[in-house]
């Protein structure tokens, strides 16, 4: 008798209270000949934690959610070749292919391993604490949507320097920057203004946040480079560093953040060939034909 194959639902704790979409996807799963772990999401841990990962023979992790809920199966897969597959129970979804009611669609083409893997970049994060503060060595993290660091005192802006490749490139007060993975720019850097970049490209994107300066547009860097963003001493406030909205600490004036491509991809499971634009569309429900277009149309009768 061959082994079964392994797979993994990570959901949202309420999904598992409520309604039948859950049960519906381990009955499918377990019907097509596979054995399933139930994970429910979970609060992280503070920046730098370090998530158990999953056994090496799971096949794939399905994500029953939102956004947030495929950020909690990352941090169960990154660092392995198991891949993530998405079923949207949230509101936007953009990481989720399908909707909920497609569910024994996707479960077949699961089963069938019909699908492809979508390598999406990360971000590698390096904290360095003040002499004062910390042992000297940096507080590593990591993330697939963003960074973001954000003033800790609401009354004060933040003031930060930002430099490319150890060369200071600007330096202003705000409420905050956000660095993104194109993963993310569809995210809170799109919320922010900053432009959305394909997910196949490689590169970082900051974009600042209400920022007190003459030149604060978002800036863009390729895959060798590095960005570094330092709480200035004179920073009336600290900040609050936060990796995908999920592992945070506070940090003083003084410190200062590295963030570059990382070395490892986190593998998305693509079970159909709409392209990205396509989803884009969809997603955000993009107005394709403009209010001009519309109005002749309505004038026409048409």
């Amino acid at each position: 008798m061959s082994e079964k194959r392994k797979a993994v639902i990570v959901t949202h704790e309420r999904f598992t209270r409520t309604g039948t979409v859950v049960q519906e996807a381990l009955n499918l799963l377990k019907k097509a000949g596979f054995n399933v772990m139930l994970i429910d999401n979970s609060e992280a841990g503070g920046f730098g934690y370090k998530s158990a990962g999953l056994r090496p023979d799971t096949e794939i992790v399905i994500v029953l959610g939102g956004d947030g809920t495929i950020l909690r199966a990352a941090e169960l897969t990154r660092g392995t070749k198991i891949p993530i597959f998405g079923v949207n129970l949230g509101h936007v979804g953009f990481l989720a292919e399908f909707e909920s009611f497609q569910m024994a669609q996707a479960i077949q083409k699961v089963a069938d391993r019909d699908y492809k893997i979508d390598k999406r970049m990360t971000a590698h994060v390096q904290l360095y604490l003040p002499e004062n503060f910390g042992s000297g060595k940096p507080v590593v993290d990591w993330a697939l949507n963003d960074v973001t660091l954000e003033h800790t005192d609401r009354s004060q802006m933040i003031e930060v320097g930002i430099s490319v490749d150890n060369v200071a490139t600007s330096s202003f007060g705000c409420d905050g920057v956000i660095v993104s993975t194109p993963t993310g720019s569809t995210a809170y850097a799109f919320s922010a203004g900053g432009p959305i970049i394909w997910p196949d490209v490689r590169a970082l994107e900051l974009t600042p946040l209400a920022a007190h300066a003459l030149f604060s547009r978002p800036l863009i860097i390729g895959s060798d480079s590095v960005y570094g963003i330092e709480v200035l001493k004179s920073s009336s406030t600290g900040g609050w560093l936060c990796c995908d909205g999920r592992r945070q600490t506070s940090i003083p004036p003084g410190s200062r953040v590295e963030i570059r491509q990382s070395d490892d991809d986190l593998r998305i499971a693509r079970l159909s060939d709409a392209p990205f634009a396509a989803r884009l569309v969809s997603k955000f429900d993009l107005p394709v034909k403009g209010w001009r277009e519309e109005a002749r149309r309505r004038k026409s009768g048409q």
